[in-house]
């Protein structure tokens, strides 16, 4: 007579959800809460925005009155022009703000002592400066073009800050990098330049990116020295037109293109880092597969 055995099947359990380092993951109880306080929020939100909407509507912004001036040939000529005089402020600006930032960086990691105090002096005295100071001490004190010293005012600013950005990344960067280099006989040069900038670049871009998103939000400045730049433009529709000062109008046309400009920006380094993370050099090299009768070397 055979007996049987039966294998008492276990029950598998759900893996419990993995905690990171920065919070737990919540419970049910904690998601119900979140929950109600998104859709709160939601609410909240939406009702701010029907009552920004009904006052808009109240006051009369959405009259054809005030929106007719956009649609003269002029007026579209203005703001076309004023946003060229903004990116290319912006652009200018932006150029020389990285350039100043690698040079300053390179100088507060310098060995001389001399050269890291007077680079740790520029950087902490700019840095400290109210950048509209900046731009109007230059264009009124020493007689500077208004696009000259706009561009100057940021480079300053914006260069010391990126100078510490820099210095940072490259201190970020573990020990074992630089020390490896430099038991190969590389110099301090080289091992700045090829081991340590590329790797902290990927740490540094958020930073970079989000320091150049404040220079073009700051390039509105130059309409305080007459810089015909796309505030300034709006400001001319707005202030020295006889069309029912379409003040809110003309924000509503502005605020959207620097808010998308900013955006693109943003796109732009989301996209620049994805393609760091498809180098081909950090790619796993493809091995086609072994044949029947293939034999290894040394192999009978």
């Amino acid at each position: 007579m055979t007996s049987t055995r039966t294998t008492p099947t276990r029950t598998r359990r759900p893996a419990p959800a993995p905690a990171t380092a920065l919070y737990d993951i919540p419970g049910p109880v904690a998601r119900r809460r979140h929950l109600t306080y998104g859709i709160a929020s939601t609410v909240v939100i939406l009702a701010l925005f029907g009552w920004i909407l009904h006052l808009l509507f109240d006051t009369g912004q959405f009259t054809a009155e005030k929106w007719r001036p956009f649609a003269y040939q002029g007026i579209q000529e203005l703001l076309l022009r004023g946003l060229g005089n903004t990116l290319k402020a912006f652009a200018y600006a932006a150029v020389l703000s990285l350039a100043l930032g690698a040079v300053l960086a390179v100088g507060r990691l310098s060995a001389h002592r001399p050269v890291r105090w007077i680079s740790t002096l520029l950087v902490e005295f700019f840095r400290a400066m109210p950048v509209l100071v900046m731009i109007f001490f230059i264009f009124v004190a020493l007689k500077v073009q208004a696009l000259p010293a706009l561009v100057a005012g940021l480079t300053l600013y914006n260069g010391s800050v990126l100078a510490e950005v820099f210095r940072t990344g490259i201190n970020s960067v573990d020990r074992g990098q630089r020390e490896a280099a430099y038991a190969l006989g590389m110099r301090k040069t080289q091992v700045t330049t090829f081991v340590l900038a590329p790797q902290a670049i990927r740490a540094m871009l958020p930073t970079i990116i989000s320091q150049l998103v404040v220079a073009l939000k700051d390039t509105s400045l130059g309409y305080l020295i007459t810089y015909e730049e796309f505030l300034h433009a709006g400001k001319l529709i707005a202030s020295n037109l006889d069309y029912d000062l379409p003040f809110i109008p003309v924000v509503m046309v502005i605020s959207p293109i620097y808010i998308g400009l900013c955006m693109l920006l943003s796109w732009f380094a989301t996209w620049v880092a994805k393609r760091q993370r498809r180098d081909l050099k950090t790619q796993a090299a493809g091995v086609a597969p072994a044949e029947p009768g293939t034999l290894l070397p040394g192999g009978r």
